[in-house]
């Protein structure tokens, strides 16, 4: 059964990085979360690469702040898509771990969202949707989650509406 890798640099992106999490469970999408780095431990990162691979890994979700790079050193062990979600901490306030995230050299992408949390929860969809591409039950559950967030913007506009009218 596909399943998503959620890697993060240090416990401390743990508290953002729960969003995504519980996007893959709210979709019911398998996932594992970790804590590697790509500077500490890039023996043992390469190895949980290929190791979650041949275990039908086909989604990398990694997390960093400052240089970023682990998303880059995940993309540059395999060829399956990596997103990398920018966090929000050090003295730039991510700008830095997002410019280290998207800039990758031709060949070797990395998918990038939103620094911190809502790139977080967007990492989660991003990884279900490209899931869902091959699994049209998964694909029903997301549309299904669009619908009811849509649906929660016209009882705020119907909300909004009456306010104006009272």
């Amino acid at each position: 059964m596909p399943w998503v890798a959620v890697l993060m640099g240090s416990e401390s992106d743990w508290p953002t990085m729960r969003s995504c999490v519980d996007v893959l469970e709210a979709l019911g999408v398998g996932n594992e979360v970790r804590v590697t780095s790509a500077h500490r431990t890039p023996v043992a990162t390469a190895e949980y690469v290929a190791d979650a691979a041949a275990r039908d890994c086909r989604v990398f979700v990694c997390a960093a702040g400052l240089a970023a790079h682990l998303a880059g050193a995940v993309a540059a062990h395999t060829t399956r898509p990596v997103i990398g979600v920018p966090m929000d901490g050090g003295p730039l306030n991510g700008a830095d771990a997002l410019l280290s995230t998207v800039m990758m050299p031709g060949g070797v992408p990395v998918a990038t969202v939103a620094v911190g949390k809502a790139g977080a929860k967007n990492a989660g969809y991003l990884a279900a949707q490209m899931l869902a591409v091959a699994d049209p039950e998964l694909a029903a559950r997301i549309e299904a989650d669009r619908n009811a967030n849509a649906a929660k913007v016209a009882a705020q506009n119907e909300s909004v509406q009456a306010q104006l009218q009272a």
